[in-house]
């Protein structure tokens, strides 16, 4: 999030706080990510709307912190420790509320794309942490299980089609 690409990427980060404060998880078709982006977002932008719920009060704090930049009203600097550490915060909490990795050029970080992260004590049934027709970008599951029973399964992605599309 350094250097140059500091000011576009708190403009797409700001405003993904925004839209989830006015818009709640309604999906987001075409937002303009910065050209530092690294990696594919899967559009539309989805809000897990219980994810949502939880982090509200923190996006909005976030946005009370944030809005002096995005306005304009301080400048926005590399040298800046206090943004930089508020953007790393508003970036984490949009990673989890959208289950997407948002990296930009030059973090030694996973690419931007869907992340599917599950925590289980015990499988008995089913579970699978991904399965896609197709996602056309970057995908990550993380998956930390206990104990899979005798009649249980764990998948962690099954799918037809994750990257981009065939040359």
């Amino acid at each position: 999030m350094i250097g140059a690409g500091l000011t576009p990427t708190l403009a797409f980060l700001y405003q993904r706080l925004e839209r989830l404060l006015d818009r709640g998880d309604t999906p987001e078709a075409d937002p303009q990510p910065p050209t530092a982006l690294a990696g594919t977002l899967v559009l539309p932008l989805q809000a897990d709307a219980s994810r949502l719920a939880e982090r509200t009060q923190d996006l909005e704090e976030l946005r009370d912190a944030l809005h002096v930049y995005y306005r304009g009203d301080a400048p926005v600097a590399p040298s800046d420790d206090s943004l930089l550490r508020t953007l790393g915060r508003l970036r984490g909490v949009l990673e989890e509320i959208y289950g997407q990795h948002l990296t930009f050029q030059g973090e030694q970080r996973p690419a931007s794309g869907t992340v599917v992260r599950q925590r289980t004590r015990r499988v008995t049934g089913r579970q699978i942490g991904m399965d896609a027709g197709e996602i056309l970008g970057d995908a990550l599951v993380d998956q930390d299980v206990d104990t899979v029973e005798r009649s249980g399964t764990n998948i962690g992605m099954r799918a037809r089609r994750i990257g981009p599309p065939p040359v």
